[in-house]
C-alpha cells in the first residue's frame, strides 16, 4: 500500500495534519471568523487580534507577529492556520520544528481568498467546503464595474501609511468599483505625506478602523481638500464570511 501523500498549503510546503481536524489553532483574524462560523467547537486557540465573533471564548495566543509558540503547542492542534502576510516564516518554522502542522495561506486577491480558503476546508481541515463559502461566491460572481471613484486607504498615522499594490483590499475596492490611486506604487504598504493625499486627484479617503484605529476625532481633521469617510476595516481587509456583506459596500 502506497504512502499517503501530504497536502501542500498555498506557498507548496507539504503538510500532514489530522483530518477531520478537531483541534484548530488560528494566527489570522479572518481564518478565526471562517473557522468558528463552521465548526466552532474544533477552535481551541485564536491571536489577542481575533474579534470575530463577539464571543468568541478561546485560549489566545498573543499577536498575528509574536504568537505563543509554546502555549500553542500545548494545545495539542492537529493544524495551526497562519498567512504569509499576517505571519511570520520564523514563527511557522518554529512551529513545524517543534512537530506542529502549520497550513499557510497566501490572498492579495477576492478570488484567490476563496480558492484559498476552499483548499483550506477540504485538504488542511478536511470538513468540506461550508455553505457560506458558496454563498460568498455566489455574491462575487458578478462583472467587475468601471471605476465611480478614486480612493486612498490609510491604515496608519505617525507615519502615514496607505494601502497600494497587489493587496486583497485593493483588489476588493477594484471589483466594488473604486480605483486605488496607490494601486500602482512600488510598495504594497507605502509610507506618504498627507499631501500626497490631500490633493483633487482622489475623490474620497477611506479611514478603517484597523488596523489603525481611525475614529471621527482621529484621522478626518488630517484632511482639508478631501472629503473622508469612516469605515469598517473587517469588511476591507478580512477574507471570510464578511465577504457576504462586503459584496454590498459603497461609499
Amino acid at each position: 500500500m502506497s504512502a499517503r501523500q501530504p497536502h501542500l498549503d498555498d506557498l507548496g510546503a507539504p503538510v500532514e495534519p489530522v483530518r477531520p481536524a478537531a483541534r484548530v489553532v488560528s494566527l489570522v483574524p479572518s481564518l478565526t471568523e471562517s473557522v468558528a462560523a463552521t465548526r466552532p467547537g474544533a477552535l481551541v486557540g485564536a491571536t489577542d487580534w481575533c474579534t470575530h465573533p463577539a464571543d468568541l471564548s478561546v485560549t489566545r495566543v498573543r499577536g498575528t507577529k509574536n504568537p505563543d509558540v509554546k502555549r500553542i503547542v500545548e494545545l495539542r492542534p492537529d493544524v495551526v492556520l497562519a498567512n504569509r502576510e499576517e505571519n511570520r516564516e520564523l514563527d511557522v518554522r518554529r512551529l513545524r520544528d517543534a512537530g506542529v502542522p502549520v497550513w499557510v495561506t497566501v490572498v492579495e486577491t477576492v478570488p484567490q481568498a476563496l480558492d484559498s480558503l476552499t483548499r483550506m476546508f477540504e485538504d488542511a481541515l478536511g470538513w468540506g467546503s461550508p455553505a457560506w463559502l458558496g454563498q460568498v461566491r455566489r455574491r462575487w460572481d458578478r462583472p467587475v464595474p468601471g471605476a465611480r471613484a478614486r480612493v486612498a486607504v490609510p491604515i496608519w498615522r505617525d507615519p502615514w501609511m496607505v494601502v497600494g499594490r497587489d493587496t486583497f483590499t485593493g483588489d476588493l475596492l477594484r471589483r466594488l468599483g473604486y480605483d486605488n490611486v496607490f494601486g500602482q506604487h512600488a510598495d504594497r504598504y507605502p509610507k506618504v505625506e498627507v499631501s500626497e493625499v490631500d490633493h483633487d486627484g482622489v475623490d474620497l479617503v477611506l479611514l478603517p478602523d484597523e488596523p489603525y484605529v481611525f475614529t471621527a476625532d482621529d484621522g478626518p481633521e488630517a484632511f482639508s481638500t478631501v472629503p473622508t469617510r469612516l469605515v469598517s476595516g473587517r469588511l476591507l481587509t478580512w477574507y471570510g464570511p464578511s465577504l457576504v456583506d462586503a459584496a454590498d459596500l459603497t461609499f
